[in-house]
């Protein structure tokens, strides 16, 4: 069965090679062996270096020998709950920015509005597809700026090297403020995407709409 579902990963994978493009050290955070080796399998695959532990203690150590670009996380691990995880990484200066993505079983709104609340950046709910796991990698380091293609952004007269942090329209440059810059670079990076208020307070400005700095329970 397990190599059933290896071999059907590879074949979808192959319909979407650009993804390897964009190549991301991950950590897989959890307890299922079988579900962490498909995860494991499908995002090497697609280009990536993944890492796995099955705990939160296991994860702990992870991160103090290297801080990822991306995080897929358990919310039920057996030593210590996914939440609680994900609350001292948005806690902690150093990986308050990493992308997480929550992974679980638990399907109901308010479980999803916990997860969201704390910090995460996306959710799947188990059972899910290899190409939607792959498509919320892929569009969350897009939009999080993580792939090296991302240092260059261009959207039509418009063009940002990230590197140097000045933006130019028609070859020209543009002075702008740091803030401004922040804005201008999240935007181009979320082209497409509609994006809410709260997302654009909590990213530029860490603030809530009174202007007090966001509380992170």
């Amino acid at each position: 069965m397990y190599n059933l579902l290896k071999i059907k990963c590879i074949n979808m994978l192959k319909s979407v090679a650009e993804i390897e493009d964009i190549m991301a050290y991950v950590y897989v955070v959890e307890d299922n062996k079988n579900i962490s080796e498909i995860e494991s399998f499908a995002l090497k695959n697609a280009g990536h270096t993944v890492a796995e532990c099955a705990s939160g203690k296991e994860f702990h150590k992870l991160m103090r020998d290297r801080i990822p670009d991306m995080i897929l996380l358990d919310v039920m691990l057996p030593d210590e709950d996914g939440l609680e995880i994900l609350r001292k990484i948005r806690q902690t200066p150093e990986t308050r920015r990493v992308p997480v993505i929550m992974v679980t079983a638990k399907t109901t709104e308010l479980d999803k509005v916990k997860g969201l609340d704390l910090g995460a950046d996306d959710y799947i709910t188990k059972p899910f597809g290899i190409m939607e796991l792959i498509s919320r990698v892929k569009a969350l380091l897009r939009r999080t700026g993580s792939s090296d293609e991302e240092k260059l952004i261009g959207i039509g007269s418009l063009f940002i090297d990230d590197e140097k942090r000045v933006a130019y329209v028609d070859d020209k440059p543009v002075e702008l403020t740091y803030k401004e810059y922040e804005l201008l670079k999240y935007l181009a990076l979320n082209r497409g995407i509609v994006l809410t208020r709260d997302n654009i307070m909590d990213r530029i400005w860490s603030t809530d709409y009174e202007g007090v700095p966001a509380r992170r329970c």
